[in-house]
Protein backbone atom coordinates (compact mmCIF):
# COMPACT_ATOMS: atom_id res chain seq x y z
CA UNK A 1 0.00 0.00 0.00
CA UNK A 2 1.60 3.05 -1.51
CA UNK A 3 1.90 5.97 1.24
CA UNK A 4 1.61 8.41 -1.63
CA UNK A 5 -1.16 10.94 -0.09
CA UNK A 6 -2.96 13.09 -2.30
CA UNK A 7 -5.71 15.96 -2.00
CA UNK A 8 -7.54 16.60 -5.54
CA UNK A 9 -9.45 20.04 -5.57
CA UNK A 10 -11.37 21.11 -8.68
CA UNK A 11 -11.63 24.89 -9.16
CA UNK A 12 -12.28 26.82 -12.71
CA UNK A 13 -9.42 28.78 -13.81
CA UNK A 14 -11.40 31.97 -13.88
CA UNK A 15 -10.99 32.20 -10.58
CA UNK A 16 -6.93 31.41 -9.94
CA UNK A 17 -4.64 33.50 -9.57
CA UNK A 18 -1.38 32.78 -11.11
CA UNK A 19 0.76 32.58 -7.79
CA UNK A 20 3.82 31.92 -9.47
CA UNK A 21 5.96 32.71 -12.46
CA UNK A 22 6.22 29.48 -13.47
CA UNK A 23 2.72 29.16 -14.73
CA UNK A 24 2.23 29.61 -18.74
CA UNK A 25 2.48 33.46 -19.37
CA UNK A 26 -0.46 33.44 -21.77
CA UNK A 27 -4.28 34.09 -20.42
CA UNK A 28 -5.89 30.82 -19.34
CA UNK A 29 -8.72 29.24 -21.31
CA UNK A 30 -11.20 29.85 -19.20
CA UNK A 31 -12.76 26.52 -20.56
CA UNK A 32 -10.11 24.77 -18.77
CA UNK A 33 -10.28 23.09 -15.43
CA UNK A 34 -7.28 23.33 -13.69
CA UNK A 35 -6.99 20.72 -10.66
CA UNK A 36 -4.64 21.77 -7.03
CA UNK A 37 -3.36 18.59 -5.74
CA UNK A 38 -1.41 18.28 -2.60
CA UNK A 39 1.15 15.28 -2.53
CA UNK A 40 2.91 14.67 0.62
CA UNK A 41 5.98 12.27 -0.10
CA UNK A 42 6.37 8.52 1.71
CA UNK A 43 9.57 9.27 3.50
CA UNK A 44 8.45 9.98 7.10
CA UNK A 45 10.96 11.80 9.59
CA UNK A 46 12.45 10.16 12.12
CA UNK A 47 11.89 12.06 15.47
CA UNK A 48 15.40 13.62 16.98
CA UNK A 49 17.18 12.58 20.17
CA UNK A 50 17.36 14.54 23.16
CA UNK A 51 20.80 14.64 24.71
CA UNK A 52 22.15 16.05 28.07
CA UNK A 53 25.19 18.62 27.82
CA UNK A 54 27.71 16.06 27.78
CA UNK A 55 25.99 14.54 25.19
CA UNK A 56 24.39 11.18 27.09
CA UNK A 57 21.23 10.29 24.86
CA UNK A 58 18.55 11.01 27.68
CA UNK A 59 15.32 10.38 25.13
CA UNK A 60 15.12 8.34 22.16
CA UNK A 61 13.01 6.42 19.56
CA UNK A 62 13.76 2.75 20.04
CA UNK A 63 12.00 -0.33 19.56
CA UNK A 64 9.64 -1.65 22.25
CA UNK A 65 8.38 -4.94 23.14
CA UNK A 66 5.19 -5.30 24.52
CA UNK A 67 3.47 -8.93 26.07
CA UNK A 68 0.11 -8.94 25.85
CA UNK A 69 -1.22 -11.60 28.36
CA UNK A 70 -4.10 -13.35 28.69
CA UNK A 71 -7.44 -11.48 29.75
CA UNK A 72 -9.22 -15.15 31.23
CA UNK A 73 -7.61 -16.37 34.09
CA UNK A 74 -5.68 -18.22 35.88
CA UNK A 75 -2.17 -16.76 34.38
CA UNK A 76 0.81 -18.89 36.68
CA UNK A 77 2.41 -15.99 37.04
CA UNK A 78 5.01 -17.85 38.60
CA UNK A 79 5.91 -19.77 35.54
CA UNK A 80 5.34 -16.36 33.31
CA UNK A 81 8.15 -14.77 35.88
CA UNK A 82 10.81 -17.88 35.33
CA UNK A 83 10.07 -17.45 31.50
CA UNK A 84 10.94 -13.30 31.93
CA UNK A 85 13.91 -14.09 34.47
CA UNK A 86 11.36 -12.00 37.01
CA UNK A 87 11.50 -13.21 40.22
CA UNK A 88 8.26 -14.01 42.31
CA UNK A 89 7.94 -10.56 43.78
CA UNK A 90 8.68 -8.51 40.30
CA UNK A 91 6.03 -10.14 38.38
CA UNK A 92 3.53 -9.29 40.94
CA UNK A 93 4.82 -5.71 41.23
CA UNK A 94 5.00 -5.57 37.43
CA UNK A 95 1.43 -6.18 36.92
CA UNK A 96 -0.07 -4.34 39.73
CA UNK A 97 1.95 -1.14 38.61
CA UNK A 98 0.18 -2.14 35.31
CA UNK A 99 -3.53 -2.06 36.06
CA UNK A 100 -5.16 1.15 36.30
CA UNK A 101 -6.71 0.67 39.69
CA UNK A 102 -6.33 -1.98 42.53
CA UNK A 103 -9.78 -3.25 42.11
CA UNK A 104 -9.58 -4.17 39.05
CA UNK A 105 -10.94 -7.67 37.95
CA UNK A 106 -9.14 -10.46 37.12
CA UNK A 107 -8.38 -10.86 33.63
CA UNK A 108 -8.34 -7.15 32.90
CA UNK A 109 -6.11 -6.70 29.84
CA UNK A 110 -2.16 -6.18 30.84
CA UNK A 111 0.65 -5.46 28.70
CA UNK A 112 4.31 -5.63 29.82
CA UNK A 113 7.10 -4.07 28.69
CA UNK A 114 9.72 -6.19 27.78
CA UNK A 115 13.69 -5.83 26.78
CA UNK A 116 15.25 -6.95 23.53
CA UNK A 117 16.36 -10.39 25.78
CA UNK A 118 13.21 -10.91 27.08
CA UNK A 119 11.14 -10.78 23.92
CA UNK A 120 13.41 -13.51 22.10
CA UNK A 121 13.14 -15.89 25.03
CA UNK A 122 9.13 -15.16 24.69
CA UNK A 123 9.56 -15.91 20.83
CA UNK A 124 11.35 -19.02 21.76
CA UNK A 125 9.12 -20.25 23.72
CA UNK A 126 6.24 -19.18 21.76
CA UNK A 127 4.75 -23.18 21.43
CA UNK A 128 4.45 -23.52 25.34
CA UNK A 129 2.92 -20.43 25.51
CA UNK A 130 0.20 -19.85 23.10
CA UNK A 131 -2.09 -17.33 24.95
CA UNK A 132 0.37 -15.03 25.13
CA UNK A 133 1.13 -12.20 22.05
CA UNK A 134 4.07 -10.36 21.80
CA UNK A 135 3.75 -6.73 19.94
CA UNK A 136 6.95 -4.94 18.67
CA UNK A 137 6.70 -1.31 17.50
CA UNK A 138 8.20 2.00 18.07
CA UNK A 139 8.18 4.46 20.95
CA UNK A 140 9.92 7.18 23.03
CA UNK A 141 11.95 5.47 25.38
CA UNK A 142 13.38 6.87 28.30
CA UNK A 143 17.12 6.21 29.26
CA UNK A 144 17.23 7.73 32.20
CA UNK A 145 15.06 7.92 35.43
CA UNK A 146 15.18 11.89 36.16
CA UNK A 147 14.56 15.00 34.86
CA UNK A 148 10.92 13.77 34.52
CA UNK A 149 9.52 17.41 34.73
CA UNK A 150 11.81 19.01 32.10
CA UNK A 151 11.74 16.65 29.60
CA UNK A 152 8.22 16.13 29.44
CA UNK A 153 6.85 13.63 27.15
CA UNK A 154 5.00 13.29 23.54
CA UNK A 155 1.48 14.13 23.67
CA UNK A 156 0.04 11.93 21.28
CA UNK A 157 1.58 9.01 23.67
CA UNK A 158 -0.13 10.34 26.97
CA UNK A 159 -3.50 10.31 25.91
CA UNK A 160 -4.20 7.48 27.96
CA UNK A 161 -2.72 9.48 30.94
CA UNK A 162 -4.93 12.21 30.12
CA UNK A 163 -7.80 10.00 30.18
CA UNK A 164 -7.17 8.48 33.18
CA UNK A 165 -6.72 11.74 35.00
CA UNK A 166 -9.96 13.15 33.79
CA UNK A 167 -11.67 10.09 36.16
CA UNK A 168 -10.21 11.29 39.32
CA UNK A 169 -10.96 14.36 41.85
CA UNK A 170 -8.05 15.91 42.34
CA UNK A 171 -7.41 15.87 38.89
CA UNK A 172 -8.88 19.29 37.63
CA UNK A 173 -5.70 20.99 39.84
CA UNK A 174 -3.45 19.98 37.15
CA UNK A 175 -2.28 21.79 34.05
CA UNK A 176 -1.83 18.33 32.87
CA UNK A 177 -0.58 19.24 29.33
CA UNK A 178 2.69 20.32 30.32
CA UNK A 179 4.69 18.36 27.88
CA UNK A 180 7.94 19.77 28.81
CA UNK A 181 11.26 20.27 26.14
CA UNK A 182 8.86 17.19 24.25
CA UNK A 183 6.28 19.16 23.81
CA UNK A 184 7.94 22.98 23.70
CA UNK A 185 9.95 21.87 20.58
CA UNK A 186 7.82 18.89 19.39
CA UNK A 187 8.15 20.67 15.57
CA UNK A 188 11.73 20.86 15.78
CA UNK A 189 11.75 16.98 17.22
CA UNK A 190 9.50 15.53 15.03
CA UNK A 191 10.56 16.83 11.51
CA UNK A 192 8.78 17.34 8.55
CA UNK A 193 7.41 15.24 5.68
CA UNK A 194 8.17 16.84 2.00
CA UNK A 195 4.97 18.35 0.51
CA UNK A 196 4.54 19.22 -3.54
CA UNK A 197 1.45 21.72 -4.59
CA UNK A 198 1.14 20.89 -8.47
CA UNK A 199 -1.19 23.06 -10.48
CA UNK A 200 -2.04 20.00 -12.91
CA UNK A 201 -4.24 20.64 -16.25
CA UNK A 202 -6.67 18.85 -18.09
CA UNK A 203 -4.26 16.57 -20.26
CA UNK A 204 -2.17 15.80 -16.31
CA UNK A 205 0.41 18.77 -17.50
CA UNK A 206 2.04 20.21 -14.20
CA UNK A 207 1.14 24.01 -14.74
CA UNK A 208 3.79 25.71 -12.01
CA UNK A 209 2.54 25.28 -8.08
CA UNK A 210 -0.76 26.92 -6.75
CA UNK A 211 1.40 27.09 -2.92
CA UNK A 212 5.20 27.00 -1.91
CA UNK A 213 6.31 23.51 -2.04
CA UNK A 214 8.15 22.37 2.03
CA UNK A 215 11.31 20.19 1.86
CA UNK A 216 11.48 17.28 4.11
CA UNK A 217 13.69 17.78 7.35
CA UNK A 218 15.04 15.48 9.33
CA UNK A 219 13.66 15.68 12.78
CA UNK A 220 17.03 17.22 14.79
CA UNK A 221 18.34 16.28 18.16
CA UNK A 222 17.91 18.63 21.00
CA UNK A 223 20.83 19.19 23.60
CA UNK A 224 20.29 20.19 26.70
CA UNK A 225 21.61 22.44 29.35
CA UNK A 226 21.05 20.07 31.81
CA UNK A 227 24.23 18.14 33.71
CA UNK A 228 22.15 14.68 34.14
CA UNK A 229 24.80 13.70 36.95
CA UNK A 230 23.52 16.92 38.81
CA UNK A 231 20.62 16.46 38.16
CA UNK A 232 20.39 13.53 39.38
CA UNK A 233 22.30 14.58 42.50
CA UNK A 234 19.83 17.12 43.20
CA UNK A 235 16.89 14.89 43.23
CA UNK A 236 18.36 12.69 45.76
CA UNK A 237 18.29 15.91 47.98
CA UNK A 238 14.18 16.51 47.34
CA UNK A 239 13.09 12.93 46.28
CA UNK A 240 9.56 12.58 47.97
CA UNK A 241 9.47 16.69 49.71
CA UNK A 242 7.21 19.09 48.16
CA UNK A 243 9.30 21.70 46.41
CA UNK A 244 12.22 22.65 43.59
CA UNK A 245 16.01 23.02 43.04
CA UNK A 246 16.98 25.23 40.22
CA UNK A 247 20.42 25.73 39.43
CA UNK A 248 21.84 28.29 36.76
CA UNK A 249 25.14 29.05 34.68
CA UNK A 250 24.74 33.12 35.52
CA UNK A 251 26.94 33.84 32.47
CA UNK A 252 24.71 31.64 29.63
CA UNK A 253 21.23 31.66 31.91
CA UNK A 254 21.43 27.51 30.99
CA UNK A 255 19.87 25.50 33.12
CA UNK A 256 21.44 22.68 35.39
CA UNK A 257 19.62 20.92 36.84
CA UNK A 258 15.85 21.28 37.42
CA UNK A 259 14.14 19.66 39.84
CA UNK A 260 10.03 19.97 40.82
CA UNK A 261 9.45 17.42 43.90
CA UNK A 262 8.16 15.42 45.09
CA UNK A 263 10.11 13.87 41.68
CA UNK A 264 8.83 10.45 39.68
CA UNK A 265 10.18 8.54 36.71
CA UNK A 266 9.72 10.48 33.29
CA UNK A 267 8.74 7.02 30.95
CA UNK A 268 5.69 7.19 34.22
CA UNK A 269 3.16 9.03 31.87
CA UNK A 270 3.56 7.49 28.84
CA UNK A 271 4.63 3.71 29.47
CA UNK A 272 1.73 1.36 28.99
CA UNK A 273 1.98 -0.88 31.65
CA UNK A 274 2.70 2.05 34.57
CA UNK A 275 -0.95 3.28 35.09
CA UNK A 276 -1.37 2.33 38.27
CA UNK A 277 1.76 4.30 38.80
CA UNK A 278 0.30 6.94 37.06
CA UNK A 279 -3.21 6.76 39.44
CA UNK A 280 -0.84 6.76 42.47
CA UNK A 281 0.75 10.01 41.05
CA UNK A 282 -3.12 11.67 40.68
CA UNK A 283 -3.67 10.39 44.00
CA UNK A 284 -0.95 11.81 46.16
CA UNK A 285 -1.10 14.71 48.97
CA UNK A 286 1.75 16.50 47.14
CA UNK A 287 0.62 16.71 43.73
CA UNK A 288 4.13 15.77 42.34
CA UNK A 289 2.05 16.00 38.51
CA UNK A 290 2.83 20.16 39.13
CA UNK A 291 5.79 21.54 37.01
CA UNK A 292 6.65 23.71 40.64
CA UNK A 293 9.42 25.98 39.31
CA UNK A 294 8.01 26.88 35.94
CA UNK A 295 4.12 26.71 36.99
CA UNK A 296 3.77 27.86 40.85
CA UNK A 297 4.31 31.04 42.25
CA UNK A 298 4.65 31.46 45.75
CA UNK A 299 5.91 34.26 48.34
CA UNK A 300 9.86 34.18 48.19
CA UNK A 301 10.05 35.75 51.83
CA UNK A 302 13.08 37.26 52.74
CA UNK A 303 15.60 36.03 49.60
CA UNK A 304 13.53 39.45 48.20
CA UNK A 305 15.23 41.78 50.67
CA UNK A 306 17.97 41.55 48.11
CA UNK A 307 16.00 43.36 45.26
CA UNK A 308 14.05 45.62 47.69
CA UNK A 309 17.69 46.85 48.75
CA UNK A 310 19.06 47.15 45.73
CA UNK A 311 15.59 49.11 44.29
CA UNK A 312 16.58 51.06 47.47
CA UNK A 313 20.11 51.73 46.73
CA UNK A 314 19.36 52.52 42.82
CA UNK A 315 16.79 55.46 44.25
CA UNK A 316 18.80 56.34 46.64
CA UNK A 317 16.45 55.67 49.99
CA UNK A 318 19.69 54.40 51.42
CA UNK A 319 23.24 53.56 50.91
CA UNK A 320 25.44 50.70 52.17
CA UNK A 321 26.23 52.32 55.13
CA UNK A 322 22.82 53.29 56.18
CA UNK A 323 21.76 51.83 59.65
CA UNK A 324 18.16 51.21 61.44
CA UNK A 325 17.30 50.13 64.65
CA UNK A 326 15.72 46.38 65.23
CA UNK A 327 13.04 47.80 66.61
CA UNK A 328 10.07 44.63 67.01
CA UNK A 329 7.46 47.20 67.37
CA UNK A 330 7.33 47.63 63.57
CA UNK A 331 7.22 43.52 63.03
CA UNK A 332 9.02 40.57 64.50
CA UNK A 333 12.63 39.65 63.88
CA UNK A 334 12.89 35.83 64.44
CA UNK A 335 16.89 36.56 64.94
CA UNK A 336 18.49 37.48 67.82
CA UNK A 337 21.81 39.52 66.50
CA UNK A 338 23.29 43.07 67.28
CA UNK A 339 21.81 46.29 66.14
CA UNK A 340 22.13 46.55 61.89
CA UNK A 341 24.51 49.47 61.85
CA UNK A 342 24.30 48.82 58.12
CA UNK A 343 23.14 47.14 55.05
CA UNK A 344 25.44 44.07 55.65
CA UNK A 345 24.38 43.96 58.75
CA UNK A 346 20.75 44.16 58.23
CA UNK A 347 21.52 41.25 55.46
CA UNK A 348 23.38 39.41 57.32
CA UNK A 349 20.97 38.90 60.27
CA UNK A 350 18.35 38.96 57.62
CA UNK A 351 16.58 41.76 60.13
CA UNK A 352 13.15 42.28 59.23
CA UNK A 353 12.51 45.66 61.06
CA UNK A 354 15.86 47.09 58.90
CA UNK A 355 13.71 46.05 55.96
CA UNK A 356 10.63 47.48 56.91
CA UNK A 357 12.03 50.98 57.03
CA UNK A 358 14.11 50.57 53.94
CA UNK A 359 11.03 50.37 52.33
CA UNK A 360 9.40 52.54 54.19
CA UNK A 361 11.70 55.09 53.29
CA UNK A 362 11.35 54.40 49.86
CA UNK A 363 7.45 54.34 49.78
CA UNK A 364 6.76 57.45 52.18
CA UNK A 365 9.05 59.78 50.12
CA UNK A 366 7.51 62.97 49.37
CA UNK A 367 9.27 65.00 46.52
CA UNK A 368 8.30 68.65 47.09
CA UNK A 369 6.01 68.76 44.12
CA UNK A 370 3.72 66.75 46.14
CA UNK A 371 3.60 68.05 49.16
CA UNK A 372 -0.22 68.54 49.73
CA UNK A 373 -0.87 65.38 48.26
CA UNK A 374 0.95 62.27 50.60
CA UNK A 375 -1.63 59.72 48.72
CA UNK A 376 -0.07 60.65 45.14
CA UNK A 377 3.20 60.22 46.35
CA UNK A 378 2.47 56.89 48.09
CA UNK A 379 0.95 55.52 44.55
CA UNK A 380 3.44 57.19 42.98
CA UNK A 381 6.28 55.85 45.04
CA UNK A 382 4.74 51.98 44.91
CA UNK A 383 4.07 52.06 41.19
CA UNK A 384 7.62 53.43 40.22
CA UNK A 385 9.15 50.25 43.52
CA UNK A 386 7.42 48.17 40.88
CA UNK A 387 8.51 49.62 37.46
CA UNK A 388 12.03 48.64 38.86
CA UNK A 389 11.55 45.43 40.30
CA UNK A 390 10.23 44.37 37.29
CA UNK A 391 13.24 44.85 35.48
CA UNK A 392 14.65 41.52 36.85
CA UNK A 393 11.81 39.67 34.96
CA UNK A 394 9.01 39.54 37.61
CA UNK A 395 5.29 40.09 36.92
CA UNK A 396 6.04 39.11 33.88
CA UNK A 397 7.26 35.47 31.97
CA UNK A 398 10.55 34.88 31.48
CA UNK A 399 10.36 33.06 28.26
CA UNK A 400 11.64 29.62 29.33
CA UNK A 401 11.01 26.97 26.91
CA UNK A 402 8.76 24.86 29.00
CA UNK A 403 4.90 25.32 28.19
CA UNK A 404 2.64 27.13 31.10
CA UNK A 405 5.24 28.96 32.85
CA UNK A 406 3.69 31.43 35.22
CA UNK A 407 3.98 34.89 35.62
CA UNK A 408 4.35 35.65 39.41
CA UNK A 409 2.62 38.62 40.57
CA UNK A 410 3.36 42.16 41.91
CA UNK A 411 1.00 44.23 43.13
CA UNK A 412 0.48 47.47 41.79
CA UNK A 413 -1.40 50.93 43.34
CA UNK A 414 -4.55 50.08 41.49
CA UNK A 415 -4.44 46.90 42.95
CA UNK A 416 -4.23 47.87 46.58
CA UNK A 417 -6.98 50.86 46.07
CA UNK A 418 -9.17 48.07 44.92
CA UNK A 419 -8.16 45.23 47.81
CA UNK A 420 -8.39 48.06 50.34
CA UNK A 421 -11.22 49.97 49.30
CA UNK A 422 -9.55 53.25 49.62
CA UNK A 423 -7.15 55.34 47.90
CA UNK A 424 -5.50 56.38 50.96
CA UNK A 425 -3.91 53.05 52.10
CA UNK A 426 -1.16 53.65 54.21
CA UNK A 427 2.31 52.10 54.09
CA UNK A 428 1.80 50.39 57.11
CA UNK A 429 -0.84 48.20 55.09
CA UNK A 430 1.49 47.06 52.61
CA UNK A 431 4.84 46.37 54.34
CA UNK A 432 4.73 42.90 53.93
CA UNK A 433 6.10 43.28 50.79
CA UNK A 434 9.77 45.03 52.35
CA UNK A 435 10.11 41.09 53.62
CA UNK A 436 8.81 39.09 50.62
CA UNK A 437 5.39 38.28 52.35
CA UNK A 438 1.65 39.70 50.82
CA UNK A 439 1.11 40.18 47.44
CA UNK A 440 4.21 38.96 46.03
CA UNK A 441 4.96 35.68 44.03
CA UNK A 442 7.42 34.47 42.33
CA UNK A 443 8.20 31.61 40.40
CA UNK A 444 11.28 29.49 40.93
CA UNK A 445 12.72 29.97 37.64
CA UNK A 446 12.41 33.64 38.52
CA UNK A 447 14.02 33.29 41.76
CA UNK A 448 17.21 31.27 40.30
CA UNK A 449 17.24 34.38 37.80
CA UNK A 450 17.28 36.54 40.50
CA UNK A 451 20.28 35.00 42.29
CA UNK A 452 22.02 34.91 38.24
CA UNK A 453 21.26 38.83 38.03
CA UNK A 454 23.11 39.37 40.95
CA UNK A 455 26.15 37.39 40.17
CA UNK A 456 26.50 39.33 36.79
CA UNK A 457 26.09 42.61 38.36
CA UNK A 458 22.42 43.30 36.63
CA UNK A 459 22.23 41.70 33.48
CA UNK A 460 21.27 38.03 32.29
CA UNK A 461 20.31 35.45 29.47
CA UNK A 462 16.50 34.14 29.48
CA UNK A 463 17.03 30.70 31.06
CA UNK A 464 17.07 28.14 28.80
CA UNK A 465 16.90 23.99 28.80
CA UNK A 466 17.98 23.55 24.98
CA UNK A 467 21.44 24.60 24.50
CA UNK A 468 21.71 23.55 20.73
CA UNK A 469 19.30 22.51 18.01
CA UNK A 470 20.52 20.04 15.54
CA UNK A 471 24.10 21.74 15.20
CA UNK A 472 22.80 25.33 15.71
CA UNK A 473 22.78 27.04 18.73
CA UNK A 474 19.84 27.69 21.25
CA UNK A 475 16.89 29.93 20.06
CA UNK A 476 17.96 33.16 18.93
CA UNK A 477 16.15 34.69 21.88
CA UNK A 478 18.07 32.88 24.66
CA UNK A 479 21.31 34.83 23.29
CA UNK A 480 19.76 38.37 23.71
CA UNK A 481 21.64 39.62 27.09
CA UNK A 482 19.03 41.69 29.33
CA UNK A 483 19.74 44.93 31.64
CA UNK A 484 17.89 45.61 34.98
CA UNK A 485 17.13 49.40 35.77
CA UNK A 486 19.73 48.80 38.66
CA UNK A 487 23.19 50.15 38.41
CA UNK A 488 26.29 47.49 38.41
CA UNK A 489 27.62 49.33 41.36
CA UNK A 490 24.52 48.68 43.70
CA UNK A 491 24.40 44.87 42.85
CA UNK A 492 28.54 44.95 43.61
CA UNK A 493 27.28 46.60 47.01
CA UNK A 494 25.00 43.71 48.01
CA UNK A 495 27.57 40.61 47.28
CA UNK A 496 29.70 41.35 50.23
CA UNK A 497 26.53 41.06 52.14
CA UNK A 498 25.75 37.86 51.11
CA UNK A 499 28.57 36.31 51.47
CA UNK A 500 28.26 37.78 55.59
CA UNK A 501 24.99 35.65 55.17
CA UNK A 502 27.52 32.72 54.89
CA UNK A 503 30.38 33.24 57.02
CA UNK A 504 30.12 33.23 61.08
CA UNK A 505 26.85 34.81 62.84
CA UNK A 506 25.10 34.78 59.62
CA UNK A 507 21.67 33.33 58.89
CA UNK A 508 23.74 30.36 56.78
CA UNK A 509 26.98 30.11 58.73
CA UNK A 510 26.30 26.28 59.20
CA UNK A 511 26.14 25.94 55.07
CA UNK A 512 29.64 27.28 53.76
CA UNK A 513 32.13 26.10 51.69
CA UNK A 514 35.40 27.99 53.22
CA UNK A 515 37.07 24.78 53.82
CA UNK A 516 37.00 23.90 50.17
CA UNK A 517 38.03 27.11 49.17
CA UNK A 518 34.92 27.92 47.82
CA UNK A 519 33.41 31.51 49.32
CA UNK A 520 28.90 31.36 48.54
CA UNK A 521 27.19 34.24 48.34
CA UNK A 522 23.72 33.89 49.80
CA UNK A 523 20.57 34.72 51.28
CA UNK A 524 17.46 32.21 53.16
CA UNK A 525 14.28 32.87 53.46
CA UNK A 526 11.58 31.64 55.82
CA UNK A 527 8.20 32.40 54.54
CA UNK A 528 5.56 32.26 56.67
CA UNK A 529 2.72 30.02 55.88
CA UNK A 530 -0.84 30.23 57.31
CA UNK A 531 -2.13 26.91 57.13
CA UNK A 532 1.07 24.99 58.38
CA UNK A 533 4.67 24.64 58.88
CA UNK A 534 6.68 27.90 57.18
CA UNK A 535 8.20 27.05 53.95
CA UNK A 536 11.85 27.32 53.48
CA UNK A 537 13.95 29.37 50.91
CA UNK A 538 17.09 29.83 50.01
CA UNK A 539 19.42 31.69 47.19
CA UNK A 540 23.02 32.10 46.29
CA UNK A 541 26.20 31.41 43.84
CA UNK A 542 29.31 30.52 43.60
CA UNK A 543 32.26 31.25 43.64
CA UNK A 544 31.40 34.80 44.61
CA UNK A 545 33.77 36.74 42.91
CA UNK A 546 33.59 34.37 39.66
CA UNK A 547 29.82 32.95 39.96
CA UNK A 548 29.76 29.39 37.83
CA UNK A 549 26.42 28.59 39.77
CA UNK A 550 23.57 30.27 40.85
CA UNK A 551 21.01 28.24 43.10
CA UNK A 552 17.41 28.47 44.23
CA UNK A 553 15.74 25.84 46.27
CA UNK A 554 12.32 26.35 47.91
CA UNK A 555 10.79 23.28 50.37
CA UNK A 556 7.78 23.51 51.32
CA UNK A 557 6.86 23.14 54.92
CA UNK A 558 10.57 22.76 55.08
CA UNK A 559 10.79 25.41 58.21
CA UNK A 560 13.71 27.48 58.04
CA UNK A 561 15.49 28.29 55.07
CA UNK A 562 18.78 27.95 56.78
CA UNK A 563 18.07 24.70 58.14
CA UNK A 564 16.28 23.04 55.08
CA UNK A 565 16.84 24.68 51.82
CA UNK A 566 20.50 26.13 52.13
CA UNK A 567 21.89 23.30 52.69
CA UNK A 568 20.90 21.89 49.56
CA UNK A 569 22.06 24.29 47.56
CA UNK A 570 25.15 24.54 48.78
CA UNK A 571 25.54 20.62 48.71
CA UNK A 572 24.71 21.23 44.57
CA UNK A 573 26.96 24.15 44.48
CA UNK A 574 30.12 21.73 45.89
CA UNK A 575 28.87 18.62 43.54
CA UNK A 576 28.63 20.69 40.70
CA UNK A 577 32.02 22.65 41.19
CA UNK A 578 34.08 20.26 42.42
CA UNK A 579 32.48 16.96 41.11
CA UNK A 580 32.22 15.45 45.30
CA UNK A 581 31.38 16.07 48.26
CA UNK A 582 34.13 16.75 51.50
CA UNK A 583 34.23 14.17 53.89
CA UNK A 584 33.12 16.95 56.26
CA UNK A 585 29.79 17.17 54.78
CA UNK A 586 28.86 13.72 53.97
CA UNK A 587 26.99 12.68 57.21
CA UNK A 588 25.24 15.57 56.33
CA UNK A 589 24.80 15.12 53.17
CA UNK A 590 22.85 11.17 54.43
CA UNK A 591 21.24 12.82 56.46
CA UNK A 592 19.14 15.27 53.85
CA UNK A 593 18.99 11.99 51.37
CA UNK A 594 16.88 10.26 54.18
CA UNK A 595 14.41 12.94 54.85
CA UNK A 596 14.13 13.25 50.70
CA UNK A 597 13.43 9.59 50.88
CA UNK A 598 10.84 9.60 53.48
CA UNK A 599 9.31 13.32 52.42
CA UNK A 600 9.55 15.20 55.63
Amino acid sequence: MSLLTVFLVLVTSSSLQQPQTDIPPQAPDTSIVYTKRRIVQPEVPQRGRILDRHDSVLVATRPQYLLKLPRRPPLDTLALGQLLGWGPITIRRRIADALPYEEAPAGYPVQLRLTAAEAARVRRKSRDWPTLTLIEGRQRTYTTSVGAHALGYMAAEAEAFYNQAQRYRRGRFYQLRNSGIEGYYNGILNGRRGTLHPLVDEQGQTQGSWAPDTTFQQGQDLHLTLDIKLQAYAEQLLGRRKGYLVALDPCTGEILAYVSAPIYKPATITAPDLAGVRAKLLQQEGMPLINRPAMRANPPGSVFKLVNAAVALQLGSITPATGFRCDQKLVSCVHRHPAPSNLTAGLKYSCNPYFYQVMGKLINYVPDSLVQDTVAARHANLAQWRRYVRSFGLDSVLGVDIPREAPGFLPTPEYYDKARGTTRWRYRSIYSLSIGQGEINMTGLQMANMAAIIANRGWYYPPHLVRSVGDGGPLPRFTEKRHTLIDSAHFAALVPSMVAVMQRGGTADASNLADVGITVAGKTGTVENDEGDDHAAFVGFAPADNPKIAVAVYIENGGFGADAAAPCAALVMEKYLRGYIAPKRKRWEARIQSRARHGY
